[in-house]
């Protein structure tokens, strides 16, 4: 192989698309930009949803629902989950190596789905009242 014996692969390359230049072109006289209209005209352009006046489909429809922002740093562990986990001593950082919580996980709060009859301590956890009537009734606490 030679420097300049080098071509690229065969069909890796396409002559770009020449409009306007005659009839024999297949894309001569209206250069493939069909009859009249607003987009055959130069500078004819519209914006994003535009429907030529009428009211556009994302303003008739109702506005709907709320995306938490807060969502991906507050997550939920049941009381089953933490039967599962073995370890002694549960903090927000086991939960996230155990897998049970997302890596951006900043608060967990424990719900009372699931039994739990393991003696554990809960640090920098949060729990709600039936979990956390629950994990004392076991033995454990929460710090």
């Amino acid at each position: 192989m030679e420097l300049n014996t080098i071509k690229p692969a065969e069909g890796s390359k396409k002559d770009r698309r020449r409009v306007g230049r005659g009839i024999g072109s297949g894309l001569g006289k209206t250069a493939g930009r069909g009859h009249k209209g607003q987009k055959s005209r130069s500078g004819g352009f519209h914006k994003v949803g535009f429907e030529g006046g009428q009211m556009p489909l994302h303003r008739r429809l109702p506005k709907r629902g709320f995306k938490s922002l807060s969502k991906p740093f507050n997550a939920e562990v049941t009381l089953a989950d933490l039967q599962a986990l073995d370890a002694v001593e549960v903090d927000v950082l086991t939960l996230k190596q155990a897998g049970l919580v997302g890596q951006l996980a900043k608060s967990v709060k424990v719900i009372k789905t699931g039994e739990i009859s393991k003696k554990l301590q809960l640090k920098g956890i949060a729990a709600t009242a039936g979990a956390k009537a629950a994990i004392e009734a076991a033995g454990g606490s929460l710090a």
